[in-house]
């Protein structure tokens, strides 16, 4: 009998649609590619590292990409719109910053002779595009950012590491920020209760602490809470008190008994990913 070949049918081919091994979709993607044990080869998977300690609001999805480009093509299905962080080594200042916009990505280098070895985010687009067809996004944003050092086990470089946290920044601006809900930058307000509790209103809690999770400490006359992934970090629960999603946390032990009952204004401090909460009383 001669051998034959056939599909199941849940299998998908290039540029189809397959629901039993698509991501879900999201209105933003964050792919971070990188090796985290060579140096500054690994800023894109700790740049993830830090989106997820700032808390993502719903429609943004975090992918650590490491060091597998095809997982990284495939991770693009249903995104609306994707943005990819790398090393590079083009000779530029060790830190230099280069935005590649999706206008100037056109132009790839071909697929044929390609090994996982050697594939990199261009590659990843070309596969993404030749595998996915017309579900490929075409909203792509690559944020390069050159290295200084990628020898085995050495951390960041300061220029790098300076470089990483300009580009948080970028991501957050203007492509994260405008799925927050409203009244989560600026300057927001909570409450401490008598009971040693602090309440944050339900748009805070979603867009700032999805997993519900945090950690805190005192710093300078304000409480800041910091959110965390997951319970299994341990941390403080972010408990629901009301049917709308307004959470309440207790931060009694933090404070040592000392509740500053009332009002108190707060503050998203991008920077260090917390939020800082005055511990003052507030002016009338």
């Amino acid at each position: 009998m001669s051998p034959t070949s056939a599909t199941p049918d849940h299998a998908a081919q290039p540029g189809t649609s397959d629901p039993h091994l698509d991501p879900p979709g999201c209105a933003v993607l964050v792919v971070g590619c990188g090796n985290l044990l060579r140096g500054d080869d690994g800023v894109g998977p700790i740049l993830i590292r830090h989106l997820w300690e700032q808390g993502m609001p719903d429609g943004v999805r975090l992918v650590d990409g490491g060091t597998a480009g095809m997982d990284v093509a495939f991770q693009m299905r249903g995104a609306q719109r994707v943005v990819i962080v790398d090393a590079s080594a083009t000779g530029s200042a060790p830190g230099t910053v280069f935005r590649v916009p999706g206008a100037e990505l056109e132009e790839l280098p071909p697929l044929q002779g390609l090994h996982t070895h050697s594939f990199r985010w261009d590659h990843a687009i070309a596969f993404a595009r030749w595998a996915l067809g017309d579900a490929c996004p075409a909203d792509i944003t690559v944020f390069l950012i050159e290295a200084a050092n990628v020898a085995m086990g050495v951390d960041l470089s300061p220029p790098v590491e300076e470089s990483m946290r300009q580009v948080l920044g970028l991501i957050e601006t203007d492509f994260i920020a405008p799925l927050r809900p409203a009244g989560s930058d600026g300057e927001v307000t909570v409450e401490f209760t008598a009971d040693g509790y602090l309440r944050i209103s339900a748009d805070l809690a979603a867009s700032r602490f999805p997993a519900h999770v945090a950690a805190g400490t005192v710093r300078d006359g304000q409480l800041w809470l910091l959110p965390l992934r997951g319970p299994r970090s341990g941390g403080l629960l972010l408990k629901q008190r009301t049917a709308a999603g307004d959470r309440a946390v207790l931060v009694r032990e933090l404070l040592h008994d000392e509740i500053p009952q009332g009002i108190r204004t707060a503050v998203w401090d991008a920077s260090h990913g917390a939020l800082r909460i005055s511990l003052e009383q507030r002016k009338c």
